[in-house]
């Protein structure tokens, strides 16, 4: 499957704005946006003019880049997101939050969402006690989300933890002694705290 091998911070960059990709690097002076606060490129400096469309274009790059997934994938969300109740851009977003890697990332066992994709790929992560190696799986109500008992990565998640990097959302209860997180209810918008204007997605999607 595709996927982004480049710098992070190069799409920050790109965003004008910290979008959280690299963990502990993000909050400290070394992190290139502090540095360099324009996009990357010859052309760098240089403002582009700013039209409707290009708005709506970044502010769809500024979610797909925060989450971590592909054009396709985020057209197969938009698609199912248009299908259910209730608005679609805060469909979309609520969606992509319950992916599985960004729970993890949410309850604060991993110290950015890639590391989180990691440890789900890799077989780290368990779902009501049965391992659960797909990224984009979708958590539901009720659902144990937690380190494996014999996964390496026990003492690096304790070490996340205890960081203390954010604040758990409501929809989300950890305990940090068990090293695991429940599923109590579905998100909502102002549980969401991510820089993006929803509504010019699906603006840009209505078109």
């Amino acid at each position: 499957m595709a996927r982004y091998t480049g710098p992070d911070c190069k799409r920050c960059r790109r965003e004008k704005m910290k979008l959280f990709l690299k963990g502990a690097k993000c909050d400290s002076p070394k992190c290139p946006i502090e540095i360099r606060p324009y996009p990357p490129g010859e052309h760098g400096r240089n403002r582009p003019k700013e039209n409707e469309y290009l708005l709506q274009t970044r502010e769809k790059q500024k979610a797909k880049r925060i989450y971590g997934v592909l054009e396709s994938q985020f057209r197969r969300y938009f698609a199912i997101a248009e299908r259910e109740r209730g608005g679609t851009g805060e469909n979309l977003l609520k969606l992509l939050e319950r992916r599985l890697d960004n729970v993890v990332f949410r309850l604060g066992m991993a110290a950015s969402r890639r590391e989180a994709r990691q440890m789900v790929g890799h077989g780290h992560i368990q779902v009501n006690g049965r391992k659960v190696s797909i990224a984009s799986y979708i958590v539901r109500v009720g659902e144990i989300v937690q380190i494996r008992p014999a996964s390496k990565m026990q003492e690096r998640v304790a070490d996340n933890l205890g960081a203390g990097r954010g604040q758990v959302p409501a929809w989300l209860e950890v305990d940090v002694n068990e090293k695991k997180g429940t599923v109590r209810g579905l998100p909502i918008r102002e549980d969401i705290q991510i820089p993006v204007q929803e509504q010019m997605i699906v603006e840009l999607f209505s078109k």
